[in-house]
């Protein structure tokens, strides 16, 4: 195997790209948690404890949290089917893990570039359903089995705009795979000046909206925090998880955001690619503008979750089958008749 120019056997290579992964999972819960909960939130909300721990800029609040949850008993209760309450949470992370398997951080930086690249980037990331059930069921809870039962009907739901907002991208590029959609945005054109490409946002406006708007129903966030809604099922399929367990929740809820958010990049904002810069020096600078444009959807969506109030669940339901869904299928026919036509 090849990587970077360099001769790698391929058992090293595979431990390499697997320490990677398992890297990535908690780093990323670490940035999210750290960027947009405990700073940029903070200071939106005028909330002033996570200012305060560790002094400059409140940088110990983050680690002092995880090291409470480390220390915290973990309790299951009595009536619970424990091997099944143990492994939901680990069901969900590694459902989120596995996403970032097929995600390219520049031309030759992926673990793997399949040709259903997002096709099962999308397909992985919806086993967290069977993680959430678990939960629900095994926790011997009524609060617990109605917040998976709720979150269960809303990722059904929203996995359909999810789907088909990507869709208009994969007509509009002629290919499924991550890595090919890169090449599509940069290689392309727009009214015939090529120097910045084509970044599919601009045809795909549409799509990008519809893709956010199930990418935050996927996550249970504000406004589509039904299942773990505090003041009606007391956190829901997660009210009896404790410690470390309940930490896996809220690491698994930031990682997938930003791998959600690492989709949409790739999807609409072009990815790794940068104008005039191929080979190598994509290799070195690709991470970095990945990252940022990250970074830049993450925005969005904690935006959103800390701007509108929560849905009720009609409401939720009624969002995506009379709204979402038809406005994804038009966007399809749209890219359609546009790819035909021009």
């Amino acid at each position: 195997m090849i990587l970077l120019g360099l001769d790698i056997p391929w058992g090293v290579l595979l431990g390499i790209k697997v320490a990677v992964l398992l890297t990535l999972l908690p780093l990323t819960a670490l940035i999210l948690g750290y960027v947009f909960l405990m700073k940029m939130m903070a200071h939106m909300q005028s909330r002033l404890g996570p200012m305060d721990p560790g002094g400059f800029h409140g940088w110990f609040q983050l680690i002092g949290d995880g090291i409470k949850f480390i220390q915290k008993e973990d309790v299951m209760p009595a009536d619970a089917d424990r091997k099944v309450f143990a492994l939901a949470p680990m069901i969900i992370l590694i459902s989120t893990l596995v996403v970032y398997a097929v995600i390219p951080a520049g031309p030759r930086l992926v673990v793997e570039d399949l040709d259903v690249g997002i096709f099962f980037a999308l397909a992985v990331s919806s086993i967290s359903v069977i993680g959430v059930l678990m939960a629900g069921w095994s926790s011997s809870n009524k609060y617990a089995l109605l917040g998976a039962l709720r979150a269960a009907g809303q990722l059904i739901a929203y996995e359909l705009p999810l789907v088909l907002a990507v869709v208009g991208v994969i007509v509009q590029a002629g290919t499924m795979s991550l890595q090919g959609i890169v090449g599509a945005q940069a290689n392309g054109a727009i009214f015939g000046f090529d120097t910045l490409g084509n970044p599919f946002v601009l045809t795909q406006f549409v799509g990008f909206v519809l893709f956010l708007a199930a990418a935050q129903a996927e996550l249970t966030q504000t406004p589509f925090d039904m299942p773990v809604a505090e003041s009606e099922l007391v956190t829901g399929y997660q009210v009896e998880y404790t410690g470390f367990r309940w930490l896996f929740f809220q690491m698994s809820e930031y990682a997938t955001a930003f791998a959600l958010a690492a989709i949409a990049a790739t999807l609409f904002l072009g990815g790794w690619w940068v104008p005039g810069v191929e080979g190598t020096a994509a290799d070195v600078l690709g991470p970095l503008v990945l990252f940022l444009k990250i970074m830049a959807v993450s925005f969005l969506i904690f935006w959103v979750r800390f701007t509108y109030p929560r849905f009720r669940e009609d409401q939720l339901q009624t969002l995506a089958w009379k709204y979402l869904i038809p406005l994804s299928l038009l966007n399809i026919l749209a890219t359609g008749i546009f790819k035909v036509v021009f």
